[in-house]
């Protein structure tokens, strides 16, 4: 099955365009194929990030969040002699 493709087009640092033809020699593929799969990375890492964020924000809404000192006591504490248990 083909897929269907569209065009993009954006200006990058010289340094960093050098790095993508490096890459495509290196791996014996085009730019375009280094370009989509850097592309797809990002993209899913955000829509990871977002979910979580989405995730936590309801977290809070529902009430399950632990308080900032008690987070920051049990961090302060490590690597202490009398480290903390973790906050829950």
């Amino acid at each position: 099955m083909k897929m269907t493709t569209k065009v993009l087009t954006a200006h990058v640092p010289l340094q960093l365009a050098d790095k993508v033809d490096k890459m495509a020699a290196r791996l014996g593929r085009s730019r375009g194929w280094v370009i989509q799969q850097a592309l797809a990375a990002w993209m899913a890492q955000e829509e990871e990030r977002d979910r979580l964020t989405y995730e936590a924000l309801a977290d809070v809404d529902a009430g399950r969040s632990i308080e900032h000192q008690a987070v920051k006591s049990w961090a302060d504490s490590l690597g202490t002699a009398q480290e903390l248990p973790v906050p829950r």
